[in-house]
């Protein structure tokens, strides 16, 4: 086949890329555009995301890309973090900027939502994980706070619905993405507009569900003309990034697997070629979350590189010379390993201002040696992050009454050694680390299947496993941390 190009806008909750993907036919090679930072802004206390901002180095990179490419680039597509939202008027201008989950707001929201409709009911009709800043519990929060954004809304986008709105006029809701709110309904295939109206929740500004790899349309008229881009579609990727990231697991066919979109989040699971909702998966909180080419992904969410990307950012506001991150895995190495431990997913490590106070005092009030520098919170946070891996790991066993062999790790956290061999001491397992550009990759591949430049995810896996280097690691030292693992569990 002719060289083509394809764009992926790769929008991360702290940072973002714009991302070339060069395809020949047989390999992929990806190359870095544009690079923005990202991160909420806190006015008069709600923390919004900045969305001008963030479209504007979307644009920036747009032109960046077309400069450099010009007319060999096909297409563009966006992914994005879940469940945060913004509204258009019925005049499809913005109504205000999109409120980041991690805004105080949805405090206590769940608990008031089961007086409503029963915990279990949502589960039936959603199938996903209970997490407070889940999109339906911030409609919520906007109805007790009786928002007048509820009254006047005429379209509710996804964060990449808005950017893939804002580069075609076309409005859509993406099924990878839209499977995150939590009124989803995974069995049916839409909205759960019953559950919806059941809180007095209004529906009437939901969009139809488009699958990944749907065809938006050529860029808007006067974006193209100032990108120079006159030729790009605009393709709906797996939206949702660990939609993205799933799709680029280089797992044998035959093999089974569990996977690990570690980055600031870790999200891991299985793929599985249906829905499950059933007791099991209710009582261990998994979640149902739509993947690309009609699979589901059955995962866990897990606080991942956060703790240590807040350690680092506490520490360098009172330094000359800033921690690099080589820094940070230096003194992560110097600490004893399995001192001791923290559950990641406690809500002191959601919004702390301190975290590594945060994680000193929960080892003080579990009973646990305190960390004492810099190298040991590090590594308690490191190996606590590795022994969720393993207790997530085994729910998934238990879910699929099946023993799986291998955990792959895709996405920037592969970029952690220390890391990536810590979980396959904690798993017992054989671990494949790569590749680190995942989502970006998967968002491409998702452009070409959509194009006819690849016939199906099979054929992009294979794709991908040509294309790009991992890394294996094999268990070290089983019986120590297997011993650890039991005081983890106690701890958290």
């Amino acid at each position: 086949m002719k060289h083509k190009t394809y764009l992926a806008v790769d929008a991360g909750a702290s940072s973002g890329r714009l991302m070339a993907g060069h395809f020949d036919g047989e390999k992929l090679q990806i190359e870095e555009i544009y690079r923005f930072e990202n991160g909420p802004v806190d006015i008069a206390g709600t923390l919004y995301w900045n969305l001008p901002s963030l479209w504007t180095h979307i644009k920036t990179g747009l032109q960046i890309a077309g400069a450099k490419f010009g007319s060999s680039i096909v297409s563009a597509g966006v992914d994005t973090w879940g469940v945060d939202f913004g509204f258009l008027g019925k005049d499809g201008q913005l109504l205000a900027n999109p409120v980041c989950y991690r805004d105080a707001r949805t405090d206590g929201i769940m608990e008031k939502a089961f007086q409503k409709v029963s915990r279990r009911t949502i589960f039936q009709q959603t199938g996903l994980q209970f997490m407070q800043f889940n999109s339906l519990y911030q409609l919520l929060a906007m109805q007790q706070n009786q928002s007048p954004l509820l009254d006047v809304a005429g379209t509710f986008l996804m964060m990449p619905d808005l950017f893939h709105y804002l580069l075609s006029g076309e409005k859509s809701n993406e099924l990878t993405n839209a499977s995150t709110t939590q009124f989803y309904d995974p069995t049916a295939g839409n909205w759960a507009t019953s559950m919806l109206k059941s809180f007095g929740l209004p529906t009437g500004f939901l969009q139809p569900v488009s699958p990944a790899g749907t065809i938006l349309g050529f860029l808007r008229k006067e974006l193209a003309e100032t990108t120079g881009l006159t030729s790009a579609k605009v393709i709906l990727p797996g939206s949702h990034d660990t939609a993205s990231a799933v799709l680029s697991v280089p797992a044998k066919p035959d093999a089974t697997w569990a996977y690990i979109s570690l980055g600031t989040w870790a999200l891991m699971g299985i793929e599985s070629p249906n829905p499950l909702i059933n007791s099991t998966v209710e009582e261990l909180n998994f979640t149902n979350e739509g993947g690309v080419a009609g699979t589901t992904r059955i995962l866990k969410n897990i606080t991942g590189m956060w703790l240590l990307q807040e350690c680092r950012r506490v520490w360098n506001e009172h330094r000359t010379e800033p921690l690099s991150w080589d820094d940070i895995t230096a003194l992560t190495e110097s600490a004893a390993p399995l001192r001791s431990f923290i559950n990641p997913d406690h809500r002191d490590f959601l919004t702390p201002t301190d975290m590594p106070k945060a994680v000193a005092e929960f080892c003080r009030r579990s009973g646990q040696p305190v960390p004492e520098n810099e190298g040991a919170v590090l590594r308690c946070a490191l190996d606590s992050i590795a022994m969720k891996f393993r207790h997530v790991l085994e729910m998934c066993e238990k879910i699929t009454d099946t023993w799986i062999e291998t955990v792959h790790i895709v996405g920037g956290g592969t970029k952690n050694k220390l890391l990536c061999q810590a979980a396959a001491n904690a798993c017992r397992r054989r671990v494949v680390a790569g590749p680190v550009e995942a989502t970006a990759a998967g968002n491409i591949m998702m452009q070409a299947i959509a194009l006819g430049d690849a016939a199906d995810i099979s054929e992009a896996r294979q794709i991908i496993q040509k294309s790009f280097e991992v890394t294996e690691y094999l268990p070290q030292n089983p019986a120590e941390w297997h011993d650890a693992y039991e005081r983890f569990l106690k701890s958290s």
